[in-house]
């Protein structure tokens, strides 16, 4: 496999399936569901034959392609994965599928839903597979646009609004990193991500920089903080970092429940990989830190305290489960920001960062999942209840459908963070790398953990238990078919929960290899 251009064949199969999928006509639904499936389900296979020739005990990037493309750009089709890369590989292979094996309920334009499906994944596979920020940015944008027309044509009532909203957000982001970027470009002649990155370490970017630019007569470091804030703010909103969400709990809302799986399970992965892949290698030595980093970290608490509060607030469970979306990325946030400090009361800083990142990386996995499995139980209770998905709508439902409250419950108690369940190693092992290197951040941070359990039980204590609403007295528990889709996320949170090795030993060095490249 080393010697084929695996990472290329992973990400143009589902561009294909797609160019295959939008073709046929729109009375042949059954063909077009099962053509996604199979190039969905090949992704996977490809996925998990990378994982299985990936070289556990190195940092370095692996499956790497590079070819020149435009040289007179300094571009060039340049690709490959670490420990990261392939983790993000991995749970877009799982979670389209996931999605798709879900869809059945779209009846309308069924080949161009399914079309737009592989788009996004391919869009997915490029965005955590490019490392040159010209045909990155294309797979970037790529993702955008199918995930716009998926939630504008087969959302709910305001989805016309909801699906602007995002667009218009999102865009904006897009366009600021973009100008950021071409001014770095301008500056160096370079795209390439791991050579910006060493630029970054050695300070030669801050002062190519200021010598080419000199907006204003700004000097080497506010020019290099508006640069830096141009490429935040395209990754801030993908996250979303508060108070950049705006548009997230309207989108999650609206868009059919198989459609917001895959943008809580992998889009919102987006702006956390791009956090780390690209702006704290490039921009880590040239912020001002702590000034910037302060700042920051309010930010991210903010964004993991207020997001569990409007969790609370609502009385919808889509909206809940996008307001615990942020909550939960939030936790990634606080990580990556302090990670991107000097170290604060830690003895051994490097450590304790290498602590933080990994449980970064296993927060963003294992949020996917869990994320994605429980839009995936809202999917089947509004198919059950005629669309309704209000927390107040139910009540004793595990009387009738003890199956499908048990294992809905399992998945809430992993979004918890319940030990023994995969939602839990990555929030310890953030808490563990942040609380000696941003004491005051990781304490306040808890009350996100405490507002989480609260709504968490709200929705065990309102959907399942109490009287049973007579309206549901024959509300159909979980059929061997949706019991069947269920395993493998459901087992895949025992497991990962139980022996978070079989991620760690991927994951770690990489981890370890980036804390060792942001000492400044």
């Amino acid at each position: 496999m080393n010697d084929l251009p695996i990472l290329t064949i992973i990400t143009l199969l589902p561009l294909i399936g797609g160019l295959i999928v939008v073709g046929l006509g729109a009375e042949q639904k059954g063909l077009a569901r099962k053509l996604a499936l199979a190039f969905s389900f090949a992704s996977l296979a490809l996925a998990m034959g990378l994982w299985k020739q990936f070289d556990t005990t190195s940092g370095e990037l692996q499956f790497v392609e590079r070819h020149d493309w435009i040289p007179t750009l300094g571009v060039q089709y340049f690709v490959g994965v670490d420990g990261l890369g392939l983790l993000m590989v991995m749970l877009t292979a799982i979670v389209v599928p996931m999605s798709l094996l879900v869809s059945g309920r779209i009846n309308e334009r069924v080949p161009l839903y399914h079309a737009l499906v592989l788009f996004l994944q391919a869009g997915l596979f490029g965005t955590f597979t490019a490392l040159n920020f010209f045909h990155w940015f294309i797979f970037w944008e790529l993702s955008l646009i199918p995930a716009f027309f998926l939630v504008r044509l087969w959302g709910g009532p305001q989805r016309a609004p909801a699906a602007t909203q995002f667009f218009i957000y999102t865009m904006v982001g897009s366009v600021a990193m973009l100008l950021a970027f071409l001014a770095i470009f301008v500056a160096t002649g370079k795209f390439d991500f791991i050579e910006l990155a060493e630029l970054g370490r050695n300070g030669t970017l801050a002062s190519a920089l200021a010598a080419k630019l000199g907006w204003y007569n700004l000097n080497t470091g506010p020019l290099a903080l508006v640069i830096f804030g141009g490429v935040l703010l395209g990754f801030a909103v993908k996250v979303p970092l508060m108070p950049f969400h705006t548009w997230l709990p309207a989108t999650y809302a609206e868009a059919p429940s198989p459609v917001t799986m895959l943008l809580t399970g992998v889009m919102s992965k987006m702006g956390m990989y791009g956090f780390i892949r690209i702006l704290l290698p490039i921009f880590v030595s040239q912020m001002q830190m702590p000034k910037v980093l302060a700042t920051l970290q309010w930010l991210a608490v903010i964004t993991i305290v207020f997001s569990a509060c409007a969790a609370f607030a609502q009385r919808d469970l889509k909206r809940i489960l996008a307001y615990s979306s942020i909550n939960h990325l939030g936790y990634c946030l606080l990580g990556v920001f302090a990670v991107a400090g000097s170290g604060g009361i830690a003895v051994n800083a490097a450590t304790e960062k290498a602590a933080a990142l990994n449980g970064v990386f296993l927060q963003m996995f294992n949020h996917g999942l869990t994320a994605a499995t429980l839009f995936m139980f809202v999917g089947f209770l509004e198919q059950r209840s005629g669309g309704l998905h209000g927390l107040n709508d139910f009540g004793g439902l595990r009387k009738v459908a003890p199956v499908f409250c048990g294992l809905m419950g399992i998945a809430l108690f992993s979004s918890l963070g319940l030990p023994g369940l995969n939602g839990f190693v990555g929030e310890f092992l953030i808490f563990k790398g942040v609380f000696p290197l941003a004491p005051w951040a990781a304490a306040l941070s808890v009350i996100g953990l405490l507002v989480t359990a609260i709504f968490i039980l709200t929705i065990l204590q309102r959907v399942f238990n109490g009287p049973l609403n007579v309206k549901w007295a024959k509300f159909p528990d979980l059929t061997p078919g949706e019991i069947g889709l269920l395993l493998i996320p459901i087992a895949l949170m025992f497991v990962l929960g139980l022996y978070p090795r079989l991620v760690l030993d991927v994951i770690n060095p990489t981890a370890v290899q980036m804390v060792e490249q942001l000492k400044f």
